[in-house]
């Protein structure tokens, strides 16, 4: 639901806007017209006009006609600029106030007493859980995207803003990726934004779970069957458990920043072996392309570019020739 100033803003720029144009440029409009009347079609804009001082009365001709805009400008904006900063103010202090109680609720027994695991169920619960935590940390985030998406849009601007606040308060912000995020457009323009700030973003052929890990203390995780469902995991043993996995990831990927070029025969080796290793190991066409992190189309392609590579006519003689030329699903490449 609209506020009331953003309702009148809706209509002046509906309609209001359209008939002040149209009054400005025939010189005016005779008192009584029907139109302007109550029950006419423009009796609502006619009045917001008269409201805000736009039109007046000029009783020689007995014709409404135009104000000029500059007069009623500033008493109209003024009070709203006035009325945002006051709410940004406010804003400000209740988060402030926010969070003293969040640091009293941490020290609290109850706290403990809830226990170390939190379902947290729908996508609005969930962004809210992240928003209350991600911005406290002080040492590192840690954030595992498989694919190239992250939610709407891909990369926020707001997690961008949350991101950058982050560096500039010396935290350390960790974020992998699959390689084919590489050619997301999106996630190219956070690199860009984001590595200059600080930032850490590297990426890997292997197919991983999304996670984020606020300062070693908090793991966030996904639900596997439902993806409006996360688990938010405060256990140390299996924080630091996430935290592992994560790490061993991030040391086998490669750095993804804007300038790039150096390490795009190595990512396309690396797609090409895990594209091998997809098809020794028999795995679906749909499973192949999510491990990758790629979409079944451009799978197929990685696969059309085998069988031309290979000279096979059917995935059966492109296994064949695999099988020949030693590729191997441990070591992912010999003698090829």
């Amino acid at each position: 639901m609209g506020t009331p100033e953003a309702e009148a803003r809706a209509l002046f720029e509906a309609a209001s806007t359209a008939l002040y144009e149209e009054i400005a440029g025939s010189g005016g409009v005779i008192a009584g017209d029907p139109r302007i009347e109550p029950g006419g079609d423009l009796h609502a804009p006619f009045t917001q006009l008269r409201e805000l001082g736009l039109v007046r009365l000029d009783s020689d001709k007995d014709t409404w006609v135009v104000e000029d805009p500059a007069l009623v400008h500033t008493r109209v904006i003024a009070p709203l600029t006035q009325q945002g900063a006051e709410l940004l103010q406010e804003s400000a202090l209740w988060s402030q106030a926010f969070q003293g109680l969040t640091q009293a609720w941490r020290r609290a027994p109850g706290a403990v007493e809830q226990g170390p695991f939190r379902y947290l169920h729908g996508g609005e619960t969930i962004n809210l859980f992240l928003s209350s935590v991600v911005p406290e940390a002080e040492q590192e985030i840690l954030t595992a995207h498989p694919q190239s998406g992250r939610g709407s849009g891909e990369v926020a601007a707001h997690v961008v803003e949350t991101e950058r606040a982050l560096l500039e308060r010396g935290v350390r912000v960790l974020t992998l990726y699959q390689h084919s995020a590489r050619r997301s457009t999106a996630i190219r323009e956070y690199v860009t934004e984001i590595t200059p700030a600080g930032a850490e973003v590297r990426t890997q052929d292997e197919f991983f779970n999304r996670m984020i890990v606020v300062d070693r203390r908090i793991a966030i995780i996904p639900s596997p069957e439902d993806l409006q469902t996360a688990l938010a995991i405060r256990e140390p043993t299996i924080v630091a458990y996430l935290v592992d996995v994560f790490m061993r990831s991030w040391e086998r990927a490669r750095p993804f920043t804007s300038h790039e070029a150096s390490v795009v025969k190595h990512i396309a080796d690396e797609q090409r072996a895990m594209t091998m290793r997809m098809l020794i190991e028999g795995h679906s066409d749909p499973v192949s392309a999510k491990r990758l992190g790629v979409s079944p189309r451009t799978y197929a392609g990685y696969v059309a570019d085998l069988k031309d590579e290979f000279d096979a006519e059917t995935r059966f003689q492109l296994g064949y020739s695999l099988g020949r030329a030693g590729v191997r699903t441990d070591d992912g490449l010999e003698d090829v």
